[in-house]
Parts: C-alpha cells; sequence; structure tokens
C-alpha cells in the first residue's frame, strides 16, 4: 500500500457471504463476553445468597482457565474437525456450564459451572479469532478486529446491564438460566446456517494435527491455582510461599511452551522487546492483569461502601465497553502514519484509567469513576486493532496461525493471573475477614495502586512497538509494504 489504508468493499463482502459468516462466527464473542462481564454485577447478590467472598477472585480466575484450554483445542481440532462441530459442541458447553451456574447450591458448585463455561466461551472465541486469519485478506485484518472489538463492546455493556436487571427484579440466577438457553439456540443455529464446505469439512487431516499441549497448560493451570490460593487464607509466609511458587509456574509454563515447537500455544520470541510481537505480546499481557480489578470488585465496594445501586455500577462498566467499541470502529480506517500516535495514546489512556481508579473509587465520585472507566476502555479501543496486526504481521510465515490465536489466549491467561492476583490483594487488605464498609474502605485504592507498575509498563511496551505500526515485518526482518490484495 502506500500513504493510504486500503478502502474496503464491505458490499462485495455482503454479496459474497463473506461478511455474514464472520458476524455469525463472532456472535460467540456475544456469549462469552456478555456472561464474563455480567458477573460484576451479580457478585453482591451473589455472594450474598452463596457466601464466599474471599472466592470472588477465583470466578473469573477458573472461566478463564477453561478458556484458555478450551482456546487451544479449538485451535488444534480445527484442522481435522470442521468448523461447524467445533462451534456446535463448544455452544453445548457453554449451554451446560451456564445452567450448573444457575443451580448451583454452593460457591463450590458455581466454580465447576464456571470452568465449563469457560471451555465453551474459550472455545468460541478462539475460533473466531482464527477464521479471520485463515479466511480473510490481511489488508482487512484491522477492520474485521474493528468488528469484534465493537461486539465485545456490546456485549461487555449488555453484561452488567443484564446482571443488574436480573439481580434486582429477578434473580441472579436467571441470568445464567438465559445463557443456557442461548448456547443451545446458537449450537441450533450453527447446525442449520454453517453448511458451506469451509464449516463442515476438516481444514486438513489428523496427521497434520499439532498435538495438544498437556505439559503446558497443566503447568499454567497449577500456577494461576497457587497465585489465587495464596490469597484464600492470608498468612505471611505461607502466602508469600505460595504466591512465589504460582509465578514460577507461569514462568515454566512460557518455558514448557517454546520447547515443542508443534504444540505450542505462543509464537517463539514471545516477550523480546527487540521485536514488535514481543513488545506487543507484553502490552497485551500486563495490560489484561493490569485493568481488571474493577470488573470483579468495583460493584461490591461501591454498594458496600457508598450504597450505590448494582444498576448504577453496570451502568458504569457499560460506559467502558461503549467507550471501547466507539474509539474502535472511529479509527479502524486511519491511515499508517496515525498508526503509531493512536497505539501510544491508547496505551496511555488506559495507564491513566488504572491510576484514576485508585482516587475515584474510594471517594465513590461517580463522575471521575465513569471518566475513568471511558479512559480505559477507550484506549483499549483504539490501541488493540493495531497491536494485533503488528503481533500477527510481524510473526513468521509459519507462525501465523499461532500469533493470530495467541493474542485472546494471552488475554484469558492476563485476566486469569489479574483476578487471581486482585484476589491476593482484596483479601489481604480486609475481605478475608468478611463484606462490610469498613474492609470495603481498606480494599478500594489497594486494587488499583498495586497495578499502576503494570500500567507503566504497558506504555513502555507500546512506544516499543509503534515505530513498526503502519508496517509489516517480515521474517527476515526486512521492513516491506503489504500488497494490495489481486495485485
Amino acid at each position: 500500500m502506500s500513504g493510504t489504508a486500503q478502502r474496503v468493499d464491505w458490499r462485495a463482502l455482503w454479496r459474497t457471504g463473506d461478511l455474514a459468516r464472520f458476524c455469525f462466527v463472532s456472535l460467540g464473542i456475544l456469549l462469552h463476553a456478555t456472561n464474563e462481564t455480567m458477573i460484576a454485577t451479580i457478585m453482591p447478590a451473589m455472594v450474598g445468597e452463596l457466601s464466599g467472598v474471599e472466592l470472588v477472585g477465583w470466578s473469573l480466575a477458573i472461566y478463564e482457565l477453561g478458556s484458555i484450554v478450551a482456546g487451544a483445542a479449538a485451535g488444534r481440532l480445527i484442522t481435522y474437525v470442521p468448523l461447524r462441530t467445533n462451534m456446535m459442541v463448544a455452544a453445548l458447553l457453554y449451554s451446560v456450564g451456564a445452567a450448573v451456574c444457575a443451580m448451583a447450591p454452593s460457591m463450590a458448585w458455581f466454580l465447576v459451572g464456571r470452568l465449563i463455561e469457560g471451555f465453551g466461551g474459550g472455545a468460541l472465541v478462539a475460533l473466531a479469532f482464527v477464521s479471520v486469519e485463515r479466511l480473510f485478506p490481511r489488508a482487512i485484518w484491522p477492520q474485521l478486529f474493528a468488528i469484534m472489538s465493537a461486539i465485545w463492546g456490546v456485549a461487555a455493556f449488555t453484561g452488567p446491564v443484564l446482571g443488574a436487571l436480573a439481580s434486582e427484579l429477578l434473580s441472579w440466577r436467571w441470568a445464567f438460566g438465559l445463557f443456557a438457553f442461548a448456547g443451545i439456540a446458537m449450537a441450533t443455529a450453527t447446525y442449520l446456517v454453517l453448511k458451506g464446505p469451509a464449516a463442515t469439512q476438516a481444514s486438513g487431516n489428523s496427521r497434520e494435527a499439532p498435538p495438544f499441549p498437556y505439559p503446558a497448560l497443566a503447568v499454567l493451570a497449577i500456577g494461576v491455582i497457587l497465585i489465587a490460593s495464596a490469597g484464600v487464607e492470608i498468612q505471611v509466609v505461607r502466602s508469600s510461599l505460595v504466591l512465589l511458587l504460582g509465578l514460577g509456574g507461569l514462568a515454566l509454563f512460557f518455558w514448557v511452551d517454546g520447547l515443542r515447537p508443534r504444540s505450542r500455544l505462543f509464537p517463539s520470541r514471545l516477550f523480546d522487546w527487540r521485536t514488535p510481537l514481543g513488545a506487543g505480546m507484553t502490552m497485551i499481557a500486563v495490560f489484561s492483569v493490569a485493568t481488571i480489578s474493577f470488573s470483579i470488585y468495583g460493584p461490591l465496594i461501591l454498594t458496600s461502601l457508598h450504597g450505590i445501586p448494582v444498576l448504577t455500577t453496570g451502568y458504569v462498566i457499560a460506559a467502558e465497553s461503549i467507550a471501547w467499541s466507539v474509539l474502535s470502529i472511529l479509527v479502524a480506517g486511519a491511515r499508517p502514519g496515525l498508526e503509531k500516535p493512536i497505539i501510544v495514546g491508547g496505551a496511555s489512556m488506559i495507564a491513566l484509567g488504572i491510576a484514576g481508579f485508585a482516587w475515584a473509587v474510594p471517594a465513590g465520585n461517580i463522575p471521575a469513576i465513569v471518566f475513568c472507566a471511558v479512559l480505559q476502555g477507550g484506549g483499549f479501543g483504539i490501541a488493540w486493532p493495531f497491536v494485533t496486526r503488528v503481533i500477527v504481521t510481524s510473526a513468521g510465515s509459519d507462525e501465523r496461525t499461532v500469533a493470530s490465536s495467541a493474542v485472546p489466549t494471552m488475554q484469558r491467561i492476563g485476566y486469569a493471573v489479574g483476578a487471581a492476583t486482585t484476589g491476593i490483594i482484596a483479601n489481604a487488605s480486609g475481605f478475608s475477614h468478611g463484606l462490610n464498609p469498613e474492609t470495603a474502605r481498606g480494599v478500594a485504592s489497594w486494587l488499583f495502586l498495586a497495578f499502576i507498575p503494570l500500567g507503566l509498563v504497558g506504555v513502555a511496551a507500546a512506544i516499543r512497538i509503534a515505530r513498526h505500526a503502519g508496517t509489516d515485518l517480515m521474517p527476515e526482518g526486512r521492513l516491506v509494504e503489504e500488497p494490495v490484495k489481486g495485485s
């Protein structure tokens, strides 16, 4: 391309059916993201019925673990199991998990349901991301990633509001019941709609399918569970030791993943800041860890400390999602020369949002909280499509499929680690003694102050990758212009 971005003929994509298929495949993101964000606003009612406030962080961490495992499986099963079959099974797993959550008699059973839900939702998201890399020209990847961000944003808007309305008007259990029916509906629609060869035939054969990364995922699960366990019952020596073991488990996971090239979840040179891929993956990892605090504990703190209605907290979280979606669409067609300030500006907005929450949440200042949410969501919205493109296009030609599926996988790992870490911080600050205004006051600031250093690391990573934005990297490291499809 020359100095301007290639124009996308959306009407042509619609006439061929490609756009409709892309939108349908992306509905899995709608189910996954709505459920993921809904948990924040049902948490006060759920904890009141099931108790177990010390396990609040587990509700997201265990969900993300299931998503990671399923995402890894889906990226491999598609080689010899048709897309339609993969999506139907994933939707049914999602439905079963939601049903278990809806009928859970205790927090333990609720966590089992969340794990099953994670399996289904993670597979649906991974299938959507891999479809972009395999089915569509590279020139329109930013636009497709922007649509996916918009879908995620719409889902993230409806999730908190749905959870709040269900909790206030019916019961938090009804929210999960709706998702159980939605999973069945998507499985049925998948069977009826996806009928072409690309959906009903495997993309390869069983000999081509890479082995499943059992050792790496086992180490990852152990690492995240150890981190989460460190915060359940705070004892300085025990908690510190378990936390160190968990962090060591994460490091071991990335090392084990790199030992087996055919089954790896991530491309090589994963965190090497000398490459745009390494800096980009670092940015995704640290911001995913650093921004999960408000989604998990914000409604709990605001309702218990300031008496703010749960529906209001739902609207606050929705504001973050709206900012993500709107800004993502507005910048999707930006010309290459603007991508550098967009990426750095987006990262800076996220970091400022994290720092602002540290003051606004303890103060209970709703306008300031909304502003911080818009900063954080808007920062993700404008930076994410271009960071994702830089990561995928800078990977070697034999690693681009791995790189495309690695982006949501890294987000899932970041959310899981962030949820586990916030559990430690919350319980160490007072939540382990029960939920009341006094403990909420002790937790409110530390949940955000602790992650400001990670926000600064994310900005530094954005500065490193920004110089590569607007160009593609060949495996040899030479900068080249991206050819226009068909030329």
